[in-house]
C-alpha cells in the first residue's frame, strides 16, 4: 500500500492500492492533503474499518501530523489546517522523548508552528540530505529510550548545522556561476557542479529562484553518468509540466507545479537545458513582467510592535503555505545597536552562519525595539541611513521577549516600497434591512452568513472581478448545539429510512445548516452507528441496519460542527475592517 500526494504518475505502479487525493477533482476538499495526511486518513480508515484490533488512541498521532504538515510546506486550508491545530496543541504537550529533545535543542516549546518551521522540521530534513539516510528519524521520533533519543537528536542537530554551512556556501558558488550568465537570454537557471551536494540543492534553488524570479534547477554531477538535483519554481510557472515535457531526456522525476526532484545522464543535459529553455518561451510567459514586489500585509510603526499586536496576528495560525505569517511594513525607520556573530553549536563549536541583532527605531517611539536579521552581516545595514523595512513580528521564548525577524530592506523613499493594498469592496449590511443607497450601487450580495472562509472568499474574489462592491446582508445565524444537529441528523437518517426517500445532498445541508465536509464527517459517523449510507449521484438515501447501535465516538464531528458554529457567530459580529483586511491578503485564510 502506497500512499502518496503528488502529482500522479502517468502509469499506475503494480501495488495493492495507491492511496493518493490527486484522484479526486480539485474542487474535492481532500485534493490537497500533505503526505503526513494521507497516512493519516489511512490509519483512522484502519480505525474504523477494523475496531477489534489493538490500537492507541489516533489523536496521540496529531504531534507528528503537525510536524510533517508544516515541514512539508503544504497549503495550510480546510483539513490540513483543522490537523496542523490540533497537532500543535498536542505537540505542546508532547510525550516523544526525541521530539522533546529537539524542542530542547533549538530552544522552543512546540507551541506555534514556527517552533516547527524554523526548529523540529529543518533538523529531521537535515538528516537526509547530509547522511542520505533518514531511517534513524523513525527511531528518533518513536523511540523510548531517553539516551538513545539525546544521541539521535544531537546527530540531527549537528547535520542541520553542516547543512547551515553547505547551503551557504553552494549559495556563494551559484551566485559567482550567474555572474557570468546573460540572465535576459535565460528562462530557466540551469546550473550544474561536481563538489555540490544533491541533498542541499533543493533549499538552494529555492532561494535563487525566489531572488531572481526564474524557475531554477540544480544538479549534482558527482556521481557519473547522472545529474541528480532538485528544481523550484516561481508561483507563475507550473514546474512539473515544464520538466515532464522534457521527460525523454530523463532518468527518474517527480515532484508537483512548484518543486521537484531529477536526474538525467550527463550527456543529455546540453538538449535539456535548450529543450526546456524553449518550452518556457513557447508559453509567452515573460518573465520581465513577473511580480518580483514585495506584498506585505500591514503597515505598522515601531511603537505598535508587541505583545498586543502578537496576540491578534497569532489568531490566525498556524501560518505556512497558502496561510503566510504577516509581513508588516516599517516606513522610514532607522536601525541602532547593530552587531553579527556566527552562530554556536550546542557543544559551543562557531559555524559559518551569521545573524545580525539590532534595534529597530522610527518617530513614534522613544525606545527601539529588537530584532534580528538571520544570514546577514551588520555591514549589510548603514547606520546613518533610513529605511522600508519588512519584517514578521515573533515571541522569542528562549529570551522571554518579542522582537521581529528583518525579511526585507529598501532605502525609505515616499514610494520606496510597493504593497499589496487591495480596494475596499465590502459594505457592512448585516442584520439590517437593504437601503435603496445600497441598491443603487448595483453591488453583489451575500444573503447567507458563511460557514466557513473559502465561501466569503470566493464571493469577495468574484466582487473583485466584477468591479462590484460586496455587501454583506446577512442575520445572525440561529445558535445551536453540536449536540443538538446530530440528533436532528440522525432523526432525519431514521425518518428517511422508515419512509424509504431519499434527499438530495444540498437540502440535507441546508436541513442542518453545515457545510459539504461537515456533512460528509456526519454521514462516516452515521455509518458507523448503525446506518448504512447510500449515495446516487447528488442523492442520500439511509437503511437502519442496527437498530441496538449505541451512539459513540462521534467527537470529531461535534467539533466540526462547534467549529462551524463559532465561525458563523464571527462572520455574524467580527467588524467589517478585520474582515476586509483579511481578505485583502493574497490567499484566502480557510480556518
Amino acid at each position: 500500500i502506497i500512499t502518496d500526494h503528488h502529482t500522479l504518475p502517468d502509469e499506475r505502479p503494480e501495488v495493492i492500492a495507491l492511496i493518493n487525493p490527486r484522484y479526486f477533482v480539485e474542487t474535492h476538499p481532500f485534493y490537497h492533503l500533505s503526505g503526513v495526511a494521507v497516512a493519516y486518513k489511512l490509519v483512522e480508515a484502519m480505525y474504523i474499518t477494523l475496531p477489534d484490533i489493538p490500537r492507541k488512541p489516533l489523536e496521540n498521532l496529531l504531534d507528528l501530523v503537525a510536524i510533517g504538515l508544516i515541514a512539508d510546506l503544504v497549503k495550510l486550508t480546510g483539513e490540513c489546517r483543522y490537523l496542523a491545530q490540533k497537532g500543535i496543541q498536542k505537540l505542546q504537550n508532547t510525550q516523544r522523548l526525541g521530539v522533546k529533545k529537539l524542542l530542547d535543542l533549538c530552544n522552543k516549546t512546540g507551541d506555534r508552528p514556527l517552533d516547527i518551521s524554523f526548529g523540529i522540521g529543518p533538523r529531521i530534513n537535515a538528516v537526509s540530505r547530509i547522511y542520505g539516510d533518514a531511517r534513524f528519524c523513525v527511531e528518533l521520533l518513536t523511540s523510548e529510550d531517553e539516551k538513545r533519543c539525546h544521541e539521535l537528536a544531537e546527530q540531527a542537530e549537528l547535520a542541520n548545522i553542516r547543512r547551515q554551512e553547505i547551503q551557504r556556501d553552494i549559495i556563494k558558488q551559484v551566485q559567482k556561476k550567474l555572474e557570468r550568465i546573460d540572465l535576459s537570454t535565460t528562462n530557466v537557471i540551469i546550473l550544474d557542479d561536481p563538489q555540490w551536494m544533491a541533498g542541499i540543492l533543493g533549499l538552494v534553488a529555492g532561494q535563487i529562484a525566489q531572488e531572481y524570479q526564474r524557475p531554477t534547477i540544480l544538479l549534482s554531477t558527482s556521481e557519473p553518468p547522472f545529474a541528480k538535483g532538485s528544481a523550484r519554481s516561481i508561483r507563475e510557472i507550473d514546474l512539473y509540466q515544464l520538466v515532464s515535457s522534457q521527460s525523454h531526456l530523463l532518468h527518474r522525476f517527480g515532484g508537483h507545479p512548484l518543486a521537484a526532484g531529477l536526474s538525467l545522464t550527463i550527456e543529455n543535459l546540453p538538449l535539456f537545458i535548450e529543450g526546456i529553455n524553449q518550452q518556457l518561451r513557447r508559453t509567452g510567459i515573460d518573465l520581465t513582467s513577473l511580480s518580483s514586489e514585495i506584498e506585505v500585509d500591514a503597515v505598522v510603526t515601531v511603537s505598535q510592535l508587541g505583545k498586543s499586536l502578537f496576540r491578534e496576528l497569532k489568531l490566525l495560525e498556524p501560518c505556512g503555505m497558502g496561510n503566510p505569517t504577516p509581513k508588516l511594513l516599517i516606513q522610514n525607520c532607522y536601525f541602532q545597536n547593530l552587531w553579527h556573530k556566527n552562530l554556536e553549536d550546542f557543544k559551543g563549536k562557531k559555524i559559518a552562519y551569521p545573524r545580525t541583532t539590532f534595534e529597530i527605531w522610527d518617530s513614534s517611539i522613544e525606545q527601539g525595539f529588537p530584532g534580528m536579521w538571520w544570514g546577514h552581516h551588520k555591514d549589510e545595514i548603514a547606520a546613518d541611513t533610513r529605511y522600508d523595512a519588512v519584517v514578521e513580528l515573533d515571541f522569542n521564548t528562549y529570551k522571554n521577549r518579542y522582537e521581529v525577524r528583518l525579511i526585507a530592506l529598501h532605502p525609505y523613499q515616499q514610494e520606496s516600497l510597493t504593497y499589496s493594498n487591495k480596494k475596499d469592496f465590502l459594505i457592512d449590511n448585516r442584520h439590517r434591512e437593504i437601503s435603496q443607497e445600497v441598491s443603487q450601487l448595483n453591488p453583489l450580495f451575500l444573503l447567507e452568513c458563511p460557514r466557513d472562509w473559502t465561501k466569503l472568499s470566493r464571493e469577495y474574489q468574484q466582487a473583485i472581478l466584477r468591479d462590484k462592491k460586496l455587501v454583506l446582508a446577512y442575520a445572525s445565524p440561529l445558535k445551536k448545539s453540536a449536540h443538538t444537529t446530530w440528533i436532528n441528523l440522525v432523526g432525519i437518517g431514521k425518518y428517511l429510512a422508515r419512509t424509504k426517500t431519499s434527499i438530495s445532498r444540498q437540502q440535507l445541508q441546508n436541513r442542518l445548516n453545515l457545510s459539504y465536509h461537515t456533512l460528509e464527517l456526519g454521514l462516516i459517523f452515521l455509518a458507523e452507528n448503525g446506518f448504512k449510507v447510500k449515495k446516487n449521484q447528488e442523492n442520500l438515501s439511509f437503511e437502519l441496519v442496527n437498530h441496538e447501535a449505541k451512539i459513540n465516538k462521534i467527537e470529531q464531528f461535534l467539533e466540526a460542527v462547534a467549529l462551524e458554529n463559532f465561525l458563523q457567530q464571527y462572520f455574524a459580529t467580527v467588524p467589517l475592517e478585520i474582515l476586509q483586511t483579511i481578505l485583502n491578503h493574497e490567499d484566502s485564510i480557510d480556518f
